[in-house]
């Protein structure tokens, strides 16, 4: 099963995209967009930023764990990953989602 973008509205009224594998694993989320086009534009962005590694930030959060975020050439976060517990799980999900992006299905949910 290849990886996919939901784009959805969260309870604020805000649109947000999440990027899943194909296990169906999120491997990315977005902040909240104004509108549906802003979210749809944030895709297209992660599927252009995401094949180049350098756009991929690894940091640490206080707590120990792993994540990254996603930017854009302006510096700009488009997405950013869940928590993992070490560097190497990390690691694996900026490949996951370098893989998925790119030719991943834009889906709306509800």
């Amino acid at each position: 099963m290849a990886g996919k973008f939901e784009c959805y509205k969260d309870k604020a009224g805000e649109f947000r995209f999440r990027l899943k594998a194909g296990n169906g694993e999120t491997i990315l989320s977005s902040e909240g967009y104004s509108s549906k086009s802003g979210c749809e534009s944030g895709i297209a962005s992660v599927k252009k930023n995401s094949s180049n590694p350098d756009r991929f930030e690894k940091t640490e959060t206080a707590g120990g764990k792993f994540r990254f975020n996603l930017k854009a050439s302006n510096g700009q976060v488009i997405g950013t990953s869940q928590n993992y517990a070490s560097a190497a799980t990390r690691d694996s999900g900026i490949k996951s989602v370098a893989n998925s992006a790119p030719d991943a299905k834009v889906v709306e949910e509800s």
